[in-house]
């Protein structure tokens, strides 16, 4: 093993049941006054008041910012911005998915730094002052924004998804409550349970991975494969949603520090531009691209074989390769998930937009982590494979 690495991790960890009631105690370290950054679903159901409740028993004040949706964009950012500015929050609680996450880092970024998220995009304005402190919730068990370094929000009038990458965007605290992932419809369990592998497998076979991530991804990949379709069947399975929640968590961990490959930079666009749930976006992709990469990955694979396949003594590394793939479309076509054809992504348009994508992808970086660096004649080609997608096709055994 030679090279120095990192590991980038939040301050202070919480997990487990009931955790979330710890957020008015781990506020007190951070401030006084609190911007709750949260979406209207999460104020229906009582999450948005049950933290605002913790918060007042510790004798913190509060205001809230509760018009996240399910994509963030630069609106919701300026927007919460506002907030936070006027009424002088000193850090900021997020509870939500990784959409209310992600706008709460860029909030804390901004206000300290000044300018637009457009500003630090790519190479240009750099992060020079400590954001606020975020407090990270999740509801969904996906993203693991929670314990990454990353925030990705959409301009509105380019539709590009700008992500970026800095240590100081790591929360100060992440509690992940499972018992707040409960209330997930089967449809957003699919999307973000999805999500959460593609980051587990992506961190895997990372030309960036190093021997910490590699532990990190293999049990969120064991975590996430074993409970996935039960949290999906059976969302009050709470034994499930936990498994779900650590596997999310250590997912997010792991990309974070090893980064995400040729998926998440061609699923960006696809969100940007056909307004598609970031989990949808990636899992239409993660089959066809792991067949892409396959040759130069076999070894990574076999290894994930290893951890999910039954018998996995039985086969050779490129049977075992094979085997994973198959098993990840069999889960796509388990949970429902749809190529972008059944989606309702309109096919002329969507032809139309293929160089406009397969440029965003690289400019992204991520393609550049992967095994097998893809051209943008490639990665076009991808996109229309990947349009009409068949999940029940599986590959053949050698």
């Amino acid at each position: 093993m030679n090279g120095i690495y990192e590991l980038l991790m939040p301050g202070t960890v919480l997990y487990g049941s009931g955790s979330a009631k710890e957020v008015g105690k781990q506020a007190m370290k951070l401030g006084k006054k609190a911007l709750i950054i949260s979406d209207p679903i999460m104020n229906k159901l009582g999450y948005v008041e049950e933290c605002q409740q913790h918060l007042k028993e510790s004798g913190l004040a509060c205001v809230t910012y509760l018009n996240v949706d399910s994509e963030p964009t630069n609106i919701h950012v300026s927007e919460a911005m506002a907030i936070c500015s006027e009424e002088l929050c000193d850090h900021i609680i997020a509870i939500g998915g990784g959409s209310c996450i992600d706008t709460a880092k860029a909030v804390s970024v901004l206000i300290t730094n000044g300018g637009t998220m457009t500003d630090y995009f790519g190479t240009g304005k750099k992060i020079t002052e400590k954001p606020l402190p975020v407090i990270a919730i999740p509801t969904t068990s996906g993203t693991g924004s929670e314990v990454t370094k990353v925030t990705v929000i959409t301009d509105v009038v380019t539709n590009i998804k700008m992500m970026l990458a800095d240590a100081s965007l790591l929360p100060a605290v992440a509690i992940v409550d499972p018992n707040l992932t409960a209330s997930c419809p089967k449809s957003v369990t699919a999307a973000t349970g999805v999500d959460a592998l593609c980051h587990a497998v992506e961190a895997y076979i990372s030309r960036k991975a190093h021997p910490v991530t590699d532990a990190l991804a293999l049990t969120a990949i064991e975590h996430i494969m074993g409970s996935i379709r039960t949290a999906y069947e059976d969302g009050g399975n709470i034994d499930a949603r936990a498994q779900m929640a650590i596997g999310s968590m250590l997912a997010g961990a792991a990309f974070s520090n090893s980064s995400v490959t040729l998926v998440h930079g061609m699923s960006r666009p696809i969100g940007a531009l056909f307004h598609t749930p970031h989990g949808i976006s990636n899992a239409m992709l993660l089959p066809a691209v792991l067949e892409f990469t396959m040759e130069a990955s076999i070894e990574r694979l076999a290894q994930i074989g290893r951890k999910i396949i039954a018998n996995a003594g039985n086969y050779s590394d490129e049977e075992l390769a094979i085997c994973v793939i198959n098993e990840l479309k069999q889960l796509c076509f388990d949970l429902n998930i749809p190529n972008m054809k059944k989606y309702g992504i309109d096919e002329e348009l969507f032809t139309q937009s293929l160089s406009k994508m397969a440029a965003d992808a690289i400019e992204s970086g991520s393609p550049a982590n992967t095994p097998k660096i893809p051209t943008m004649e490639e990665i076009k080609a991808l996109y229309e494979r990947c349009y009409d997608y068949d999940f029940s096709a599986k590959m053949q055994l050698v």
